[in-house]
């Protein structure tokens, strides 16, 4: 065997003996069953959604992701705003798990609360003070109302002008039971009801805790109702 034959020989079992690879995992992930996933759970988002609602889902990053996720879950922070600008997170709950944040982009065409007229400070909201306006809550700040109910009864917290949206954190309810008020006390537990006469030690809207000091010098506290009763639950 000439020379050259030799190096041939010597090339082939080299080839042959060296250890081949495995396949990286680190391939880019195909973006389309993601965007799929996060479509699936944003369409079923939009249904809870006040009014006629749209989104566009942002560029999705896949690139270094092991590819064939059997299993992506989408969920959306609790402290995510619910429209305009946002993101959802996307996760592989299978085989090489990675969690990825898509940012999404929420429209929600409703209408929304505005003042008619001039709020002054601690006035209280009627039927003639509101009305509904048109427009994208993606465009309004966090917390804006969409239900005249949500105004009707409650008190501004601040003055404000005419045409204002109007917020959650701009209102608060009024004061059901004022300090030194003699109240009605309704207690109870499995099989049994008690009422009782009291006095208010605090100031408390519905809904709120209030202390009631009863006859015999008892303080007890319950939770103030809107016809102005407490309720104590045992």
């Amino acid at each position: 065997m000439n020379t050259f034959k030799k190096f041939l020989c010597l090339i082939s079992l080299a080839f042959l003996l060296s250890p081949l690879k495995a396949p990286s995992m680190a391939w880019a992930a195909d973006a389309y069953p993601i965007e799929q996933a996060i479509a699936s759970f944003l369409d079923t988002q939009m249904k809870s959604l006040p009014g006629k609602a749209t989104y566009r889902i942002g560029s999705i990053n896949a690139s270094g992701l092991p590819e064939g996720c059997l299993a992506i879950s989408v969920t959306m922070d609790t402290t995510a705003r619910a429209w305009g600008k946002t993101h959802v997170n996307v996760r592989c709950t299978s085989d090489n798990p990675w969690r990825i944040y898509v940012p999404v982009e929420i429209h929600v065409l409703t209408s929304y609360v505005v003042s008619t007229r001039p709020l002054s400070a601690g006035q209280l909201i009627s039927a003639t003070d509101i009305a509904l306006h048109p427009g994208d809550l993606a465009e309004m700040p966090q917390g804006t109302l969409t239900d005249l109910a949500q105004a009707l009864g409650q008190l501004s917290r601040v003055s404000l002008p005419a045409n204002r949206p109007l917020r959650a954190d701009m209102l608060r309810q009024p004061q059901i039971i004022t300090q030194g008020q003699n109240v009605k006390i309704n207690s109870g537990g499995v099989g049994f009801q008690v009422s009782s006469d009291g006095r208010a030690l605090n100031n408390a809207a519905t809904g709120q805790l209030v202390r009631v000091r009863l006859a015999s010098g008892q303080t007890v506290s319950g939770v103030a109702q809107a016809n102005g009763t407490v309720t104590v639950a045992y």
